[in-house]
């Protein structure tokens, strides 16, 4: 027997032995899981109806409107029935409705919070315009931001973990985070005019609470002090509350469920905070010593003294 046949055949009964014993290979009731391929075609889709002319060359857009929107959430609406519809197979069932109804009844709530969500996003994109003087235009901020790409699909997201459908917020979420580098859980609850500033490590937990009018820069986290109890801790507040008008900068970290950071507070830049900060208030970290050396002689030797 070659090797390359010895390999395959020892791997394929370890592999079906482990498929048949492990809980965690045996779907709900034989159902597959959302698609996730499917999940973000969605939200591409739905990228390109709340921001006409953006993200795709229709030209209906801008001669029949009504037409063009009506026939792109149309199929929005039924390719997302079908996803949550699968995922609801996840959910323990309090009523004998049908499935098909239920995903219904959630992805027509989700399709007519679509205009108030479009609204958010510009007030968000305003946000990021308004602070930022590197944003040339608030068209430059819509194509090309990574944080109000990771906003965009918070808001969606949020909607569908408020309705307590499993798996496709988080799908979304983590394909957000997946190409920003901002993490930002669907069960967040985040208020107007909301605006990540490069954003790269910028990681929002759970129970997070954020305002009004808040900017948080790159690095930034707002975590748990300890999730050591695991499971334990589902559904407890955990995650700091951010109150309006409120600017962290870098690398900065705040953590803890009954953590609040009033109006008006200013975070500095690698900062690290467990308690709660009074509104109106500043805070920093004192700077490290900088220590400068006088610069080599050229005309020595390149290596290092010892």
């Amino acid at each position: 027997m070659s090797l390359k046949k010895e390999a395959i055949i020892a791997a394929e009964a370890n592999l079906t032995s482990n498929y048949r014993e492990k809980d965690i290979f045996h779907t709900k009731n034989g159902q597959n899981l959302p698609s996730r391929a499917v999940i973000i075609d969605i939200l591409k889709d739905l990228r390109k109806v709340l921001f006409p002319g953006y993200f795709s060359t229709d030209t209906s857009v801008q001669d029949f409107p009504e037409h063009y929107v009506g026939h792109c959430l149309n199929d929005i609406y039924d390719r997302l029935k079908g996803q949550i519809e699968i995922a609801l197979l996840a959910r323990p069932q309090e009523t004998d409705r049908p499935l098909d109804v239920q995903a219904d009844e959630i992805c027509g709530r989700f399709i007519k919070k679509l205009p108030d969500v479009q609204l958010m996003l510009l007030k968000d994109v305003q946000a990021g315009f308004n602070g930022d003087p590197a944003a040339k235009s608030l068209e430059e901020i819509i194509c090309s931001y990574p944080g109000v790409f990771a906003i965009y699909v918070y808001r969606l997201a949020h909607i569908l973990y408020r309705e307590d459908v499993p798996y496709i917020p988080r799908i979304m979420t983590e394909y957000a985070h997946s190409g920003t580098g901002i993490d930002i859980n669907p069960g967040a609850t985040i208020g107007e005019n909301f605006f990540i500033d490069h954003g790269t490590g910028v990681v929002i937990g759970e129970t997070t609470t954020i305002g009004n009018n808040v900017k948080l820069y790159q690095g930034v986290t707002l975590g748990a002090l300890s999730t050591r109890k695991g499971q334990q801790l589902a559904n407890v507040k955990r995650h700091p509350t951010i109150c309006d008008n409120v600017t962290i900068y870098a690398n900065s970290t705040v953590l803890g469920g009954e953590t609040v950071i009033g109006e008006n507070v200013i975070i500095g830049g690698n900062t690290f905070i467990t308690e709660s900060i009074p509104a109106n208030t500043k805070v920093s970290t004192k700077s490290p010593e900088l220590v400068l050396q006088e610069s080599r002689d050229p005309k020595k030797s390149s290596q290092w003294e010892i």
